[in-house]
């Protein structure tokens, strides 16, 4: 992780960007959820990089004023082939996490824009607030995080090319971790 980063997930001031990037960025976070939660997972995986490296992190509570994150291990840790095995895998009657398919409603807010070095990227950092309901028990979960994301300007448009998603349970409620943050 660079310095700019680790300011960043410190919540040191970002840079400002102009006013139009900054609603581009929101605007592609949106659609980026509203991809997930419509299931259209392969118009996602054209938002994604092909250098992408998507983790989530454990959190390990501790006897100290904050919980610690731990980078080397994690709920997944995937590249643009895995995640694209994994929307493969969705399509077929041997996904059993998703039988039946999960509904799910993403809220991304508190959205932070920052420059980096790099002209083409920017650092972004973002609160994940995932609902998400399977079978008609009325049973549900809550998945709440933060995310700090590369998102990069190609000719295509924006594409994510990092993605760490920090959730604030140290432990999961849900059976599985079928979807995608």
């Amino acid at each position: 992780m660079s310095e700019q980063q680790e300011d960043f997930e410190r919540g040191r001031p970002a840079v400002e960007v102009d006013l139009e990037t900054r609603l581009e960025i929101n605007d592609f976070l949106v659609y980026e959820a509203e991809c997930l939660d419509d299931r259209r997972f392969e118009e996602w995986l054209d938002m994604l990089s092909d250098d992408i490296r998507y983790t989530a992190p454990i959190r390990v509570a501790r006897k100290t004023p904050h919980s610690q994150v731990i980078d080397d291990i994690g709920h997944f840790d995937d590249s643009k082939p895995s995640l694209s095995l994994r929307v493969r895998r969705l399509r077929t009657d041997v996904a059993w996490a998703e039988d039946p398919p999960s509904h799910t409603r993403r809220s991304v807010t508190n959205i932070r824009i920052r420059l980096t070095d790099n002209p083409d990227e920017l650092d972004v950092r973002s609160n994940l607030f995932f609902f998400r309901s399977r079978g008609d028990r009325g049973n549900y979960d809550l998945i709440v995080g933060e995310r700090f994301d590369v998102i990069r300007r190609t000719e295509a448009g924006w594409k994510i090319c990092r993605r760490r998603a920090v959730l604030d349970q140290t432990a999961l409620s849900t059976k599985n971790l079928g979807v995608f943050l």
